[in-house]
């Protein structure tokens, strides 16, 4: 009896403890039914010129024209926003986003799965719809976020999923279910300081076995897809079949690399493999410009606000990265980090494109980074990155200049549904303004 209500006043002290760590009170907003034209504002298509006194109309979750003087729907609700802006909602390329709440609490951390290698792994099922850190990132603009599975330190974490950060279940959130199969490079770089626990010898065994397993696991993965093409009818492997779309080309492999080493290697390494890559992370992207062009690969820069990998190197090396990339002709969007911590700080995915505008990249494109840029890489352009007729109305109204930390995000809406910009944060801010209040 005493053990029974130990473990009873246990699980009461834990749903005392932590009521707020699982779940938003928030209800999300319904299908659109009545269709929407914002009118009076600046119109930012991004993939064209600016309208300015413009008009924008949506309907059944699609935007139906973009303009000036055009005809209302019947029926329709018309919002006048004269001195606002209307842009695409942001996109979040690289998060943890509904995969985290809390870092230091592990019951509410699905970010990562246990082991080294974990193909099967889909971010899509661990989608958390109730996190409180969705409204927070929603409420600055982020609209949509690719959610990567990370891992500890393990090769192939996973499948990322494309989500709205507005619904009710994973399902209801999710835009594309597999986005890329996520491949973390072993570091390459030998710590030679005589603190270091190894050898450098030592150190290169283990990278040599970390490139051999990776490799080992591709091979594998090959042979089981000859063995399933020729109806030889192998033993099934969760993990080599979902392994399948990547090696048909069907859905791009992330390769997490950050050094100029560990990027050359993972490019020719798909390039041998024939895969489809991405480049996540890419701090020394700015080193092969040359390789990542002729070879195609795209770079998710995450982050811009970093320190330099080098104690040499200028301060400003990873703020002008994009810039560079730019320059050079290498297909590229920006990312915060993607870490677990960072999740909490997904709202200021908007002021990495603008450090980066600050140091070299042109402000349009700073503005494409977070918007059509990651759209084309993640495979939705057709949907999502600009305001163009047969696109999803996932759009934001704001007071000014989204990359400006004083601008205001006023309004957004998801597939034309209103969604709510409240959030704790803006609860909290509220609560005590009251309560300090003259």
């Amino acid at each position: 009896m005493q053990i029974r209500s130990s473990v009873l006043a246990a699980i009461l002290w834990c749903g005392i403890a932590y009521p707020s760590t699982r779940a938003n009170d928030q209800i999300p907003a319904p299908a659109q039914s009545q269709a929407i034209v914002l009118r009076g504002a600046t119109i930012h298509p991004v993939s064209g010129p600016d309208i300015a006194d413009g008009e924008i109309i949506f309907a059944n979750g699609k935007i139906t024209a973009v303009g000036h003087d055009l005809p209302i729907p019947e029926g329709a609700r018309v919002i006048e926003i004269v001195g606002k802006h209307v842009y695409p909602g942001l996109i979040a390329a690289h998060s943890a986003l509904g995969l985290t709440e809390i870092q230091s609490v592990r019951g509410n951390t699905d970010s990562a799965e246990v082991g080294t290698i974990n193909p099967n792994a889909r971010a899509q099922v661990a989608i958390n719809a109730d996190s409180e850190l969705l409204p927070v990132a929603r409420a600055n603009g982020i609209l949509t976020a690719l959610a990567v599975p990370r891992t500890g330190d393990g090769l192939i974490s996973g499948i990322s999923t494309l989500i709205h950060l507005d619904g009710w279940t994973w399902e209801s959130l999710t835009v594309r279910a597999d986005v890329g199969l996520h491949v973390f490079w072993p570091d390459l770089r030998i710590d030679r300081s005589p603190r270091y626990p190894l050898s450098p010898e030592d150190q290169q065994k283990e990278i040599d076995v970390r490139l051999r397993r990776l490799q080992e696991t591709f091979d594998a993965a090959r042979a089981y897809r000859r063995a399933v093409e020729s109806g030889t009818g192998p033993r099934p492997d969760v993990r080599l079949a979902a392994m399948l779309p990547v090696l048909k080309g069907e859905v791009p492999v992330f390769v997490h690399a950050d050094d100029i080493r560990q990027i050359e290697g993972s490019v020719r390494w798909a390039n041998a493999e024939r895969l489809k890559m991405v480049l996540v992370g890419g701090q020394d992207a700015w080193r092969v410009t040359d390789l990542l062009k002729e070879c195609d690969v795209p770079v998710i820069v995450s982050p811009v606000n970093a320190l330099p990998l080098r104690r040499w190197e200028g301060y400003d090396t990873a703020y002008a990265n994009p810039g560079k990339l730019h320059a050079a002709g290498v297909r590229f969007c920006i990312a915060n980090t993607g870490s677990d911590f960072e999740a909490a700080h997904e709202r200021n995915l908007p002021y990495q494109a603008a450090q980066a505008a600050a140091h070299g990249l042109p402000r349009d494109e700073a503005l494409k980074s977070v918007t059509l840029y990651p759209a084309q890489i993640l495979g939705v352009a057709d949907r999502l990155g600009s305001l163009e007729v047969g696109k999803d109305a996932t759009v934001i109204v704001t007071a000014g200049d989204p990359l400006e930390i004083m601008t205001q995000v006023e309004a957004a809406y998801i597939d034309g549904r209103p969604v709510d910009l409240s959030n704790r944060q803006t609860r909290l801010y509220e609560k005590y303004r009251r309560k300090y209040a003259p």
